[in-house]
């Protein structure tokens, strides 16, 4: 199956929301205890929260599969911070993940922006490490559940942009 990386459609906003929902309930579990799962995909914000997000600037990179359905993307925020990573849990293991985080990079370089960041989960913490992020700490911090609250944790990351330098 071929794979291509394009910018958000509003029309995109259901489908992202559908697969980030079955990437946590999914994928999600390899990491995490059912009371944890439960109370991060009570967290998730519905279709609306993608055309708000990229009607403020923040820039959403949508990987498609070969008939243009979205299969993974990330949300990066105008000042660096990449608030959102996922991929369905049919596409895992492809290079989407690496994919859309070169995109992150391309297009943060080309707005001048100088550090990217993000909270990592359990599970995405390798993909960010092998596109050069580095742990600055892990967060232990409870999210409320459905049942009351529930400790979890993700890791704050980082990548330094170096400027990019042109030979005359």
């Amino acid at each position: 199956m071929a794979y291509s990386i394009r910018a958000f459609r509003d029309e995109d906003a259901q489908a992202l929301s559908a697969l980030a929902l079955a990437a946590i309930r999914v994928v999600g579990a390899r990491g995490y205890s059912k009371q944890q799962v439960e109370a991060w995909s009570a967290r998730h914000g519905g279709a609306a929260m993608y055309r708000e997000r990229a009607a403020q600037g923040h820039a959403v990179f949508v990987a498609v599969d070969d008939t243009d359905c979205p299969v993974a993307y990330a949300l990066l925020e105008p000042d660096g911070h990449l608030d959102r990573l996922y991929n369905h849990p049919d596409h895992t293991r492809r290079g989407l993940a690496a994919a859309l985080l070169q995109a992150a990079e391309d297009h943060a370089r080309g707005k001048g922006i100088e550090r990217l960041y993000t909270e990592a989960s359990e599970l995405a913490r390798p993909a960010f490490e092998r596109a050069g992020y580095g742990v600055t700490h892990r967060r232990d911090f409870t999210i409320e559940g459905p049942n009351g609250a529930v400790p979890i944790h993700n890791y704050a990351m980082e990548k330094r942009l170096k400027a990019r330098t042109t030979t005359p």
